[in-house]
C-alpha cells in the first residue's frame, strides 16, 4: 500500500475516534446537571411535602378552632332557648342551632379529609427520607464515574491528537490539503473503502479501470462522485478458497 494512503485512512481513523472523544467530553458538564437536577427535583418534592404537612396542620387546627366557637355558640343559643317568650322565637332559636350544628359536620368531614391527607403525606415523607441518602449517594456515585470517564477520554484524545499531530506532520503537503480539505467538506469522512467495486460512502460504482487501479492501493486517488479517497480492502479468502463473508483485509 502507498505510504501516503496508509497515513490517510489511519488519520481518518484517528479523527474519527477524536471527534467522539470530544463529543463525549463536551458532553459531560450537561450530564452532570442532568442527574444534579435530578437530585435537586427529588428535594424540591421532599421539601415541599413537608410544607405541605404543615399547611395541612395548621388547617385542620383552623378547623377545630372554628367548630370549637360554633360550639359555644350552640350553647350559648341553647341557653337562650329558656328565654324566648314565643312559639315562633323557640322555633327560630331551634332552626338556627340546627344549621349551626350542620356547619359543625360539614366542618368536621374537612378536618376528616385533613387526617386522611396528612396520612398520605407522611408516609410520602417518610419514603422520601428514606431513599434521601441513598439518592445523594447514587448521584455522587454517577458524577465520580463521569469525571473518570471523562479524564480517561482526555488522556486518549490527548495521545491520539499527539499521533494525529506525527502522522499529519509526515504528510507531504500536497496529501494533507487533499485530505483536510475533503474532510471539511464531507462532514470529517474524507476517506471511504471500496467494495465489489462501489465507493462505500456514496454507493456510486467505479469505472472498470478505475476499480482495478484503486484495488492496487498504490497511489492517492479520489471517487468521480463524492471526492473521497479510496482504498481497497482484500476479502479474507475462507477454507474453501473461494471468498467469505468472514471479514476483510487491507492491501498493503
Amino acid at each position: 500500500m502507498h505510504p501516503d494512503l496508509k497515513s490517510v485512512i489511519e488519520l481518518q481513523h484517528l479523527d474519527l475516534r477524536i471527534a467522539e472523544l470530544a463529543t463525549q467530553i463536551e458532553a459531560l458538564p450537561g450530564q452532570i446537571r442532568t442527574l444534579q437536577a435530578q437530585l435537586d427535583d427529588f428535594i424540591h418534592a421532599h421539601e415541599e411535602r413537608k410544607k405541605r404537612l404543615a399547611a395541612n396542620q395548621k388547617e385542620r387546627k383552623d378547623l377545630e378552632a372554628e367548630i370549637k366557637i360554633i360550639q359555644e355558640k350552640i350553647s350559648k343559643h341553647k341557653d337562650q332557648l329558656y328565654q324566648v317568650k314565643t312559639n315562633e322565637q323557640y322555633r327560630a332559636m331551634l332552626k338556627e342551632i340546627e344549621g349551626e350544628e350542620a356547619n359543625i359536620r360539614k366542618i368536621e368531614d374537612q378536618v376528616l379529609e385533613k387526617m386522611i391527607e396528612a396520612e398520605e403525606i407522611q408516609k410520602l415523607i417518610g419514603e422520601a427520607a428514606a431513599r434521601l441518602d441513598g439518592e445523594k449517594a447514587r448521584v455522587a456515585g454517577e458524577i465520580k464515574h463521569l469525571e473518570t470517564e471523562q479524564q480517561d477520554d482526555v488522556r486518549e484524545r490527548d495521545g491520539l491528537q499527539a499521533r494525529r499531530n506525527e502522522i499529519a506532520g509526515a504528510l507531504g503537503e500536497s496529501v494533507r490539503s487533499l485530505y483536510e480539505r475533503i474532510r471539511g467538506a464531507r462532514g470529517g469522512q474524507a476517506v471511504a473503502e471500496v467494495r465489489e467495486g462501489l465507493c462505500t460512502a456514496c454507493n456510486v460504482l467505479l469505472r472498470p479501470q478505475v476499480y482495478n487501479e484503486v484495488r492496487t492501493n498504490e497511489a492517492v486517488q479520489t471517487c468521480e462522485n463524492c471526492g473521497r479517497i479510496m482504498y481497497y480492502v482484500v476479502p479474507v479468502v475462507a477454507a474453501t478458497g473461494e471468498p467469505g463473508d468472514q471479514g476483510t483485509q487491507a492491501a498493503v
